[in-house]
């Protein structure tokens, strides 16, 4: 199991089940966290993040709901096989990512400049 960059900015506006979500759903898509790569249990992510079970618990419903993990009991959470189509991605969800970078890069002492100038080299 790979260990997850994940992190939670209790100060921002976005919830934290929906940060985790957000960041989980881009670690799965751009394949950083690789198809049949197991994920940690709820428990484990919610200590290792300070939070709530049921925070971490509500991330991991919606990944499921998003064909992104499959869970089995026993077996824990995985990430599942990409799909097959192209996906086009949610306007919405692309807007939290964003916001969430920009969030973390301010937090940081980052401008406009540098934040564009990350954003240009990653997509590079």
């Amino acid at each position: 199991m790979t260990a997850l960059a994940v992190r939670v900015d209790t100060t921002s506006p976005v919830p934290p089940y929906e940060q985790i979500r957000a960041q989980l759903a881009a670690l799965i898509l751009t394949s950083r966290l690789a198809e049949g790569e197991r994920l940690p249990t709820v428990r484990q992510l919610a200590a290792d993040l300070g939070l709530a079970p049921g925070t971490v618990a509500r991330a991991s419903r919606e990944l499921e709901a998003a064909e992104l993990i499959r869970t089995r009991r026993g077996a824990g959470s995985r990430v599942a096989a990409p799909p097959a189509e192209a996906q086009h991605p949610d306007p919405d969800q692309l807007a939290t990512l964003a916001r969430d970078f920009t969030s973390a890069a301010r937090a940081l002492g980052a401008g406009n400049e540098a934040i564009l100038t990350a954003v240009q080299k990653a997509l590079n």
